[in-house]
């Protein structure tokens, strides 16, 4: 991290459990884009977000492609394009973390390979293949 890599884990008391109800998990992504970390930075803090697409359909790489959700936020930034390739649209990885020495690939993503190189190299089981 930072990169197209969610962290899956158990939420904690702290967490506000409006901002994802009905499960006891939380996803976390620290992304490498530069716009993006400076909103952060701005803002003094996490930011939490979702996605700017539906789930299940394809990543969206700028801001008119999502045009149709518009509606429903409260802001849009355009922060520019993000991509131009397939690699670009995967998404990022989503790689669960919520059992101690195990991970579970939800989702492979556009860093897969290099995802898995560091849990490998860290020892973790993949709970999907014991």
């Amino acid at each position: 991290l930072p990169g197209a890599v969610t962290v899956v884990f158990e939420r904690t008391e702290d967490l506000n459990p409006d901002l994802n109800p009905g499960t006891s998990l939380v996803g976390i992504r620290i992304p490498d884009h530069k716009f993006v970390r400076e909103i952060s930075r701005s803002c003094q803090g996490p930011i939490a977000l979702t996605s700017a697409n539906v789930s299940s359909t394809q990543s969206t790489l700028n801001i008119q492609e999502f045009k149709n959700l518009w509606p429903q936020l409260d802001i849009v930034f355009d922060g520019g394009e993000l991509g131009d390739t397939f690699h670009s649209r995967a998404g990022s990885t989503v790689v669960d973390l919520s059992v101690q020495g195990t991970y579970k690939i939800i989702r492979e993503g556009s860093a897969i390979k290099s995802t898995l190189a560091a849990l490998r190299s860290h020892h973790l089981q993949d709970r999907e293949n014991r």
